[in-house]
């Protein structure tokens, strides 16, 4: 009867444990600093939307949120080092189009998985990318351009952050819809893409419209239309690519991503927080002045939206005929 007793009293133990276990709250976080890894140089667009989110929860929960810039193929380098951290909570990382839809098609190798490494947490925004081209290029509409780059083929030059990046992709489909060859000229970021179309060592980019839209209204260089399926509320003059060619349409986005296997609970918390961040009125009206749009949205409808993306990305970069490096 002992024997029994005391069996029956560990049981009960063992159950109260469990049960105990099942009902605790969740670690309170955060509880120290926080890394958000950017996958591209300080002062791009990623690096904007990054800094609004890691100020703004700075500012909330009073521990650091540092913004860690690892940039490199395209954005490849910095994706690679954020699924290698721990998933506890404490790396952040934002990934775009760039890193998680178009690079599988793309690279050969990649030092990540973009699925199976990586946690959605909530999109951020998302933008079309801006044509635009040194002022002495004697073009000032798209059809103009075409006309000038086909009698010019082969001797133009185009920048983008690398291989795969989205102001990589829009190019190369410009390039095989217009029958018109330029040279690649990879940059490690966009404000090295402006510096160089405003010194006129390049020709033009297809760059993203929070730095091209401004750097075309300060007349450095020359902004001659949107990437998006239709035209942009920032700048409605401004023809959408697809009017002259029909069907072009690459627009980007950026969002927050977790190691895989960060506790849903944290994630949960996170999300909601930029939920909070990217629908207080100061920030959309920030984002609109340079041609983007928040969406935040939660982890579920994340990850099912950048599956889509993904199928999408495929589509279109086996249609523009980009052959993995």
């Amino acid at each position: 009867m002992k024997r029994l007793m005391i069996a029956v009293l560990c049981a009960m133990a063992g159950w109260v444990a469990g049960a105990a276990a099942q009902t605790a709250p969740a670690p309170a976080w955060p509880q120290r600093q926080v890394n958000v890894v950017v996958p591209f140089t300080a002062g791009g667009t990623t690096d904007l939307f990054a800094r609004i989110f890691a100020q703004a929860m700075q500012q909330k929960f009073g521990v650091p949120f540092i913004v860690e810039n690892r940039a490199g193929a395209g954005g490849t380098v910095g994706a690679g080092y954020a699924a290698r951290q721990a998933n506890d909570g404490y790396t952040l990382f934002v990934g775009t189009a760039s890193t998680h839809a178009i690079a599988p098609y793309v690279y050969k190798t990649l030092p990540y998985d973009p699925d199976k490494d990586f946690q959605p947490v909530s999109l951020f925004a998302t933008l079309p990318n801006l044509l635009v081209i040194n002022p002495r290029i004697p073009a000032r509409t798209l059809p103009e351009l075409i006309s000038y780059v086909q009698a010019n083929s082969g001797r133009l030059n185009y920048g983008s952050s690398g291989i795969g990046a989205s102001n990589h992709i829009p190019a190369e489909i410009f390039q095989n819809m217009t029958g018109a060859k330029m040279t690649h000229i990879p940059f490690r970021s966009s404000n090295e893409i402006m510096n160089a179309l405003a010194g006129g060592h390049l020709d033009l980019a297809f760059d993203n419209m929070t730095l091209a839209w401004p750097q075309a209204q300060g007349g450095t260089v020359r902004a001659i239309a949107v990437t998006s399926k239709e035209r942009s509320p920032t700048a409605p003059d401004l023809p959408a690519i697809a009017e002259t060619l029909p069907g072009f349409d690459v627009a980007t986005w950026h969002g927050l991503y977790a190691p895989a296997g960060t506790p849903r609970a944290i994630v949960d918390v996170i999300s909601a927080e930029v939920k909070r961040i990217y629908s207080q009125a100061e920030v959309i009206a920030k984002l609109k002045e340079i041609g983007a749009v928040a969406a935040p949205n939660t982890p579920d409808v994340f990850a099912a939206f950048g599956a889509s993306e993904r199928a999408r990305y495929r589509d279109i970069v086996k249609a523009a005929g980009i052959e993995p490096q």
